[in-house]
């Protein structure tokens, strides 16, 4: 699942135990940021690697709105 709020993207993924967790990316300065769940590993199906895809994507555009 993507969820947009203003300026940050929670991503959907599961760690290495397999368990549920979010990945965030957001904009800060000019820079996109991104926050992967404790334990340093994210594992991504498919759908959910386009929806992270999708989300720096998103935040890249916006990055460069406030950087220029």
């Amino acid at each position: 699942m993507l969820v947009k709020t203003a300026k940050k993207w929670h991503v959907t993924c599961r760690d290495v135990a397999g368990r549920r967790r979010d990945m965030s990316v957001f904009v800060e300065r000019g820079e996109v940021v991104v926050v992967s769940p404790p334990g340093d590993a994210a594992v991504l199906s498919p759908l959910e690697v386009g929806r992270l895809r999708a989300a720096l994507r998103d935040a890249v555009v916006l990055a460069a709105d406030e950087d220029g």
